[in-house]
């Protein structure tokens, strides 16, 4: 069996009496959409944000490519390859689509932000953040501000600055909030492929989304997984059934 290229162990976190993440097991494999489920208020975002080093874990282990990185900053996890989007957007509103992409690209180079004049006019920086929004499908909304951006669009954006990172593994939250069918059907075709350059670890509401693209599932309820499986595994799982599917279909 292919070895993961992220690993965690016994993941915890609590606030106060409050368990946010339980004892987590759950790995990420090469080439593979590992997607991880659960109704509201399960842990899910929490558990992202454990990953990518916004929130410290209260105990166990994170391993990325065979090196633990628990006591790493978010800062130098994305820098070692952990990218992440947002189940809320997370950009700069007076800045242009290219502009954010831009900035993504140039955090990728280890280096500081330099002058805001040294980065619009860096035409490496420009070319890359072109090539993501073409990917995405943004191209012709290069020049258009942030703010003047519909909520689909952000999305697409964030996944554009995601690609300029050139991650070795993306934490997606959520991207097709927001997105409506047709834009939901397109980022499935995308997500599929894009698979291939880097395995993703996947939060989604959209069930149908869920069980066209995962490899696997892992299903988070009260901060523990209860359940882990292929697609058919999990829609035909009891407990599933009981404690979040069935709650959809009611």
């Amino acid at each position: 069996m292919t070895e993961p290229v992220l690993k965690l162990s016994g993941l915890s976190k609590a606030f106060g009496a409050l368990k946010v993440t339980d004892a987590v097991d759950l790995d990420l494999r090469p080439g593979e959409i590992h997607a991880l489920i659960g109704p509201n208020g399960a842990g899910k975002s929490s558990l992202i944000k454990l990953v990518a080093g916004e929130l410290a874990a209260d105990a166990g282990a994170i391993h990325f490519d065979g090196r633990e990185i628990s006591d790493l900053d978010q800062i130098s996890r994305a820098r070692f390859g952990l990218t992440r989007t947002f189940q809320v957007s997370s950009l700069i509103p007076e800045f242009s689509a290219r502009g954010n992409v831009m900035f993504a690209a140039q955090a990728r180079r280890r280096s500081v932000f330099g002058f805001l004049r040294q980065v619009i006019s860096d035409k490496d920086l420009v070319g890359d953040a072109m090539h993501a929004l073409d990917r995405v499908g943004l191209a012709d909304r290069a020049a258009v501000r942030v703010s003047e951006l519909s909520h689909g669009e952000k999305r697409l954006l964030e996944i554009a600055m995601a690609l300029a990172m050139q991650p070795r593994i993306f934490l997606m939250d959520e991207p097709m909030a927001g997105l409506g069918q047709e834009g939901s059907a397109r980022l499935i075709g995308f997500l599929d492929k894009l698979r291939s350059e880097a395995p993703i670890l996947l939060i989604e509401h959209d069930m149908e989304a869920v069980f066209q693209l995962a490899d696997r599932i892992s299903v988070l309820v009260s901060g523990r997984i209860i359940a882990r499986g292929t697609a058919d595994e999990i829609r035909n799982h009891p407990e599933v059934r009981t404690a979040y599917l069935g709650e959809d279909a009611a």
